[in-house]
């Protein structure tokens, strides 16, 4: 009995093999070109970490950009109202015929209440004054400034009264900022009119939470809020300028109350933050200062109740460093560094 034409469907036929296109047949070409490709080359982590660093310097430069420009843009936009409200100051107390120094307790409720009773008074007499004679005539009133620390308080034209806060820096003058305040009478309350204040700073939270109860903790809260913002900035300002060489990547809010920047060191990348929980705080509340190891020290290492290290002198993982921790919540960022170089330079 003849079975082959049975068992010829059951005999093994030759498999077929897929047709490669041209884009899998490079990729095939490509894998097959590199040696050890399939067998767990790591080259490719190289490039992700070039890649990672070209990043990163993107990054860097995005958030300087935007912080320029949201600077920029707040500076323009306040541009012109800063102008006028200066002027407007200006005249006012080239008007005064009298500048009252406050100190203590001098500086209180029933003043601030003598002085809204001033502006709206001469609001009144104003209205009541028909005629060019009467307008013409003695003034009733003088015209006073009270000066209460940083700030000077003067009566404005139309019922409002305004405060200019001045602030400085290590005993010089830095930047002026205005604010207005205005009520339709002496029994309503005070509303902030216009002003110069950052609009990163909380102003108008402080409306809503002081003004209308406490008007004189307004004013002296936004005055203290404003002093402790530009000392911030200045502190960084001058840490920069004097330790621009050894500080590297430094990141900062608006408000300068997160600060965050490295220092290459000694063999060691050094990362220090600051935060600062209150607006009106000039030093930080929360401090992390921590040492990278990059190469063996020369000489040994911080001592062993500092620095975490092998016999051999180089740190063993990141340390914290607990002195400059210390330093930087008891004195001014410039100052802390100083201390901080000095004390690694006799380390070493």
């Amino acid at each position: 009995m003849d079975y082959s034409d049975t068992e010829e469907p059951y005999r093994r036929r030759p498999r077929k093999m897929a047709y490669l296109g041209d884009s899998s047949r490079r990729q095939f070409e490509s894998l097959s070109g590199r040696p050890y490709a399939l067998m767990g080359d790591m080259s490719f982590l190289q490039e992700e970490d070039i890649s990672l660093d070209a990043t990163r310097a993107r990054w860097t430069n995005v958030l300087k950009r935007h912080s320029d420009l949201a600077e920029r843009l707040s500076r323009d936009a306040d541009k012109t109202i800063y102008e006028r409200l200066q002027k407007e100051f200006e005249a006012a107390r080239a008007l005064q015929t009298q500048e009252i120094y406050l100190d203590g307790e001098q500086w209180n409720d029933g003043l601030l209440a003598t002085i809204r009773e001033r502006v709206h008074m001469e609001v009144d007499r104003k209205a009541m004054a028909g005629d060019v004679n009467m307008l013409s005539g003695p003034q009733i009133q003088e015209k006073i400034t009270y000066k209460v620390g940083n700030k000077v308080i003067c009566c404005l034209e139309g019922a409002r009264i305004g405060i200019l806060y001045e602030t400085s820096y290590a005993g010089e003058p830095c930047d002026l900022y205005h604010c207005v305040l205005e009520s339709k009478s002496f029994l309503e309350k005070m509303t902030v009119l216009e002003h110069t204040i950052p609009y990163f700073l909380p102003l108008r939270e402080a409306e809503n939470d002081l003004l209308s109860s406490n008007a004189m903790k307004f004013i002296d809260y936004i005055g203290e809020l404003l002093q402790s913002y530009v000392d911030r900035r200045e502190q960084v300002r001058l840490a920069k300028e004097l330790y621009g060489n050894q500080i590297k990547e430094i990141y900062y809010t608006l408000p300068y109350n997160l600060i965050a920047f490295s220092l290459v060191d000694f063999d060691c990348k050094v990362i220090v933050k600051l935060k600062y929980a209150e607006l009106v705080s000039v030093l930080p509340t929360h401090v992390s200062v921590v040492a990278w190891p990059v190469h063996q020290y020369r000489k040994t290492s911080l001592n062993a109740s500092t620095m975490n290290k092998k016999e051999n002198g180089s740190l063993d993982g990141p340390t914290t460093l607990s002195y400059a921790e210390d330093a930087l919540q008891n004195m001014s960022l410039p100052e802390a560094l100083f201390l901080y170089r000095l004390c690694m330079l006799l380390h070493f």
